[in-house]
């Protein structure tokens, strides 16, 4: 019993460690995409996204980076702009984009795994909408989107839209007496939608990391196969590792960066970050949103083009002899704390936090954004 509940102890400090680790980095990059949200509406990206070319492919991978990092808000704006005439290919790639090409996602990466794998993450990604892009062009489903398109939903779940300023320009937007005002609330917003699964994240993290040995994983990822077996099986793995945890975009992380140091292969653990957008209850999201066969279509084209980038991005990272060791050792690094750079920046971020939690809420926060959202929705009906 003693061993057992010091082993708690363990996996909550090892958790509580990754959230410590990426505490500022949440802030600044949710800041960076509530000023984004505030300045740039989705009726202004949706204008640009119907014809499905390459110069809009771009602009929707753009956007998205730019965008929301919640894959549950972002896979409720690719329906929006899906449904209003946007391209299917352009709203996989906004989807995409606005949950893997983020920046909060690049620097908790950078800061858990390494700059590997954050530039694999951010290289890889633009691949994977290449590739994804090919795939969708080969085998478009006509009928099916059509049905898609006017598909009678099954309530709206995780209907999260930001609020945008009033303007003709972004410039006009950031003008706007109440712009830090909208900032804030969207601030608020954005921590609403995401504390739960960046917590569950940390814990699944933490329990897997103290509870489950490194041979289960070992025996798993196949570590004692040769490299012509072991790449393309770890990345056929990842994503259905991914499915199974539900957990967001940024709270993937703790969790690869326990399946790396235990043994996973550089691409098996890119395919599993890949893969936050076929978790079970996303599915089940883009079922409600567009029909069962649309969402398996959906499910099959992502998986796919997942495990090929990620074979890809570790052929090419191999090649360079730019993957990283796996000998880092999770529990001690994540479980080492001092008055260190992520002390005074959690510090110095916590006060910019504080202040925006205080003026969202102080304008009505959460409460005036549904309202708002809710008259959208009955004025646009």
């Amino acid at each position: 019993m003693q061993h057992i509940l010091s082993n708690i102890g363990q996996a909550l400090l090892v958790a509580f460690g990754m959230a410590w680790k990426t505490g500022w980095t949440l802030v600044l990059g949710f800041l960076i995409s509530s000023v984004l949200q505030s300045l740039f509406s989705a009726e202004s990206i949706r204008a640009r996204l119907g014809k499905g070319n390459a110069t809009e492919i771009a602009f929707a991978t753009a956007a998205g980076a730019a965008s929301s990092s919640c894959s549950y808000a972002s896979a409720a704006i690719m329906r929006t702009l899906f449904k209003k005439g946007a391209a299917l290919v352009n709203a996989l790639a906004f989807l995409f984009a606005s949950t893997n090409l983020v920046i909060e996602l690049g620097i908790i990466l950078f800061l858990i795994l390494g700059w590997q794998f954050m530039a694999a993450e951010w290289i890889g990604g633009l691949v994977l909408i290449a590739l994804m892009s090919i795939a969708v062009k080969l085998t478009y489903p006509k009928k099916l989107v059509e049905d898609a398109r006017t598909h009678e939903e099954e309530g709206h779940g995780h209907d999260h839209g930001a609020m945008t300023l009033e303007g003709e320009t972004w410039r006009d937007r950031l003008k706007d007496p109440q712009a830090l005002e909208r900032i804030a609330q969207n601030f608020v917003m954005e921590w609403s939608m995401l504390w739960k699964d960046l917590t569950i994240g940390f814990l699944i993290g933490g329990f897997l990391a103290v509870f489950v040995s490194d041979s289960v994983w070992q025996a798993l990822f196949l570590t004692d196969a040769s490299e012509w077996i072991r790449v393309p099986v770890n990345a056929l793995i990842g994503p259905l590792i991914a499915m199974f945890t539900f957990v967001c975009s940024i709270g993937n992380v703790p969790l690869a960066a326990v399946l790396f140091s235990s043994g996973a292969s550089f691409g098996g653990v890119l395919a599993f970050l890949y893969a936050d957008l076929i978790i079970l209850p996303l599915l089940d999201a883009y079922r409600r949103y567009f029909g069962w066969k649309m969402a398996a279509y959906i499910g099959l084209v992502l998986y796919v083009t997942m495990v090929l980038a990620a074979v890809f991005m570790d052929g090419l990272f191999t090649v360079f002899s730019l993957v990283p060791e796996q000998s880092i050792d999770i529990q001690r690094e994540l479980t080492s704390f001092s008055i260190d750079y992520t002390f005074w920046l959690n510090l110095a971020f916590a006060v910019p936090a504080a202040w925006l939690f205080w003026k969202g809420l102080k304008g009505g926060g959460m409460h005036a954004h549904h309202e708002e959202h809710e008259n959208h929705h009955q004025h646009h009906g």
